[in-house]
């Protein structure tokens, strides 16, 4: 059984990454879901980087892992774009997709490289992005085989170099494998950095592709999509709360709610 001294070293090595396939000013819109202010960078021509600090993993009991897998299922739901989470700790590392209402795919790595995961989830992972259903697929396939020479950062960097060919580029400084502090400060002190708001903000229409689904515009496509946040954040904080996960209960707490919101916005504004 894992003794506190364990977790605490655990935390304090873990960190993650969140991809999302979107301008970052159409990520920052939707990040005060998560309830966390973080750095936010470009990271490719169609993708942007958000870095935790990770306060639900270091000051909690919740494993990074859980944490980033919720946190990636919200922004995706909210948002027309697929999300990848990137996570690692003393112990293991691994990815997760989120897109729209599916089910997340993810796949992990003990510290030492060994594959613990399901084959079937590369594919799907694949497929989901549009990866090359050969090139891509092959190499993805390679990092669910045993090599003896490769640990979970070579995993993840072997990842990573599959998604710079679907047009991800990681801003310098931006290693998997440092911790949630040594991340944080390599992108506060890079070029075009921005500091994503903490929830309650309310940004003007004019910030964002996405402003018309958000819920102060209070316009069908808002309406539509805090109906469709409800729908999905219900049954999901009914199972998180049957398996105890503090991750996916935050998730589903904050699709209701901000699901909520956007339905209570768009009818006082309805004529």
């Amino acid at each position: 059984m894992p003794t506190e001294e364990s977790v605490s070293a655990s935390a304090s090595a873990s960190g993650a990454l969140l991809l999302c396939r979107a301008a970052p000013d159409s990520v920052a819109v939707v990040v005060p879901l998560l309830g966390e202010r973080m750095p936010l960078l470009r990271a490719g021509e169609e993708w942007s980087v958000l870095v935790p600090q990770g306060g639900p993993w270091r000051h909690g009991d919740e494993p990074v892992d859980r944490v980033l897998t919720g946190w990636a299922a919200a922004l995706a739901v909210g948002a027309p774009w697929p999300v990848i989470a990137l996570w690692w700790d003393a112990d293991r590392a691994g990815c997760t997709l989120a897109s729209g209402f599916r089910r997340t795919v993810g796949y992990v790595w003990l510290a030492d490289g060994t594959p613990a995961g399901e084959d079937e989830a590369m594919r799907t992972f694949a497929g989901r992005l549009g990866l090359d259903p050969v090139l891509d697929l092959q190499s993805l396939d390679r990092l669910t085989r045993p090599d003896p020479e490769a640990d979970a950062r070579t995993r993840m960097r072997g990842l990573l170099a599959v998604l710079t060919r679907a047009g991800v580029a990681l801003p310098a400084g931006l290693v998997p494998g440092e911790s949630a502090d040594r991340l944080g400060a390599a992108a506060r002190a890079l070029p075009g950095v921005t500091r994503t708001e903490a929830a309650g903000r309310r940004p003007t229409a004019g910030e964002s592709r996405l402003a018309p689904w958000m819920p102060w515009v209070g316009g069908p496509g808002a309406r539509a999509l805090a109906l469709a946040q409800m729908a999905a954040g219900l049954p999901l904080t009914a199972w998180a709360l049957r398996r105890r996960s503090g991750g996916w209960i935050t998730a589903g707490v904050l699709l209701v709610a901000h699901g909520a919101l956007g339905m209570a916005y768009g009818l006082t504004r309805s004529p």
